[in-house]
């Protein structure tokens, strides 16, 4: 396959901004990220934003079957003619925020995922991964590296945040290596770095409810200069029932003048299992 610049001279592609678009036009670095996933025979992978192929290309000398998501019609034109002939490598144009991760299972296999993701809507495709966990093995992607660095940052640090904690409970999180700005075209104002999520069998520890952890996990850093004690306040599920929150953080063992960026995965796992036991019984 031709090199990305020469496929973008080639086509005479132009970046379409508000799709995000940046394209990896390193090769050596596309081939370490296809490394780093250690996809296998057998697989059958999901790419995110395919782009000009390359990546794709890759990915199906090493597997079983390659879905090759993609938004940009004018890009799916590119990857039909660059890739014909490959015959398992499926060409899907949709957005992936509405993708069924699902789909392309047979039986009870997972899917690994792989993919440069656009910078706009980065959390966004993290948490509809997340809402398909239970069909994802793996997934291998590539970051605005601020992004990167709140996903991974400990508690206690400005960066440390929603995603650190939900993907944590979730996920089991490496982080495989940070790309300069200078290997993509247009370049972008900030560096890259490639994380790679495995998807745990069940969640870090106990917190009673999936959608009552995230809200409680949300409603924590609605505002960060606010303690957990105000914060919580406004949280729909405990005001619209009056449950007072100082009684919870009390049973939960937490001061209540402590802010969400201090808490472990853990305490919020507990806090929120006891607004669950709260609000189900009410």
């Amino acid at each position: 396959m031709e090199s990305p610049r020469k496929i973008l001279k080639k086509y005479q592609i132009r970046p379409v901004k508000n799709l995000g678009q940046s394209f990896l036009v390193d090769n050596n670095i596309t081939s370490r990220i296809v490394e780093a996933s250690k996809v296998a025979e057998g697989d059958t992978v999901v790419e995110i934003g395919a782009g000009l192929g390359a990546m794709t290309a890759m990915i199906a000398t090493r597997v079983k079957r390659v879905i090759a998501i993609e938004i940009d019609p004018k890009l799916v034109k590119v990857l039909e003619s660059e890739l014909a002939g490959i015959s398992n490598i499926e060409i899907i144009e949709r957005d992936v925020l509405r993708y069924d991760f699902s789909s392309p299972l047979e039986g009870s296999g997972r899917v690994q995922i792989v993919g440069n993701i656009p910078y706009n809507v980065s959390s966004q495709i993290i948490f509809r991964l997340l809402e398909f966990r239970k069909h994802i093995s793996t997934a291998t992607l590539m970051l605005q590296r601020e992004v990167a660095d709140r996903i991974t940052a400990p508690p206690g640090i400005k960066a440390y945040g929603i995603l650190s904690v939900i993907l944590s409970m979730y996920a089991k999180v490496r982080h495989v290596m940070t790309v300069p700005a200078t290997c993509f075209y247009p370049v972008p104002k900030v560096d890259s770095a490639v994380l790679r999520l495995e998807m745990r069998e069940e969640p870090l520890c106990q917190m009673g409810n999936d959608i009552i952890f995230i809200e409680t996990v949300k409603a924590a850093f609605a505002m960060r200069r606010k303690t957990l004690a105000n914060n919580l306040k406004g949280m729909p599920r405990l005001c619209g029932r009056g449950v007072d929150p100082l009684s919870l953080l009390r049973e939960a063992g937490i001061d209540g003048g402590r802010r969400g960026e201090t808490l472990s995965v853990e305490e919020f796992a507990k806090l929120s299992e006891i607004i669950f036991r709260a609000t189900e019984s009410l």
